[in-house]
């Protein structure tokens, strides 16, 4: 694939041309429909919108290692607030606020590896 980006019509999938990058939601684009959810009276809808928004600027890889990790008895606590840590060192604070929740209750319910 070249970097440009493709018109994301039927043929140009069926033909393969179509890559990841063309696929990718904008996190404005996300940050929007947080504000309409939010608008609408859907407060929860509108947070997943904007933990979609900085999960968008990260690589494909680590939001693929994010969910590994946040499967229960896949990591420690440790682990768990290393990557809390990470994730607001890029700026992902409501995706690492999200972890630290998540590895709380995980201890509660002994889920942790």
């Amino acid at each position: 694939m070249s970097g440009e980006r493709v018109d994301i019509t039927v043929e140009n999938a069926v033909d393969g041309k179509l890559g990841l990058s063309d696929l990718r939601m904008d996190p404005a684009v996300l940050a929007h429909q947080a504000a309409v959810a939010e608008e609408g009276g859907n407060p929860q809808l509108a947070e997943n919108f904007l933990r979609a928004a900085e999960l968008a600027t990260i690589d494909d890889e680590d939001v693929m290692a994010l969910y590994e990790a946040l499967r229960p008895y896949r990591s420690t606590a440790g682990q768990l607030d290393e990557l809390r840590a990470s994730l607001e060192a890029r700026g992902a604070t409501r995706c690492a606020a999200l972890v630290e929740q998540a590895a709380t209750v995980y201890a509660r319910r002994g889920l942790l590896r």
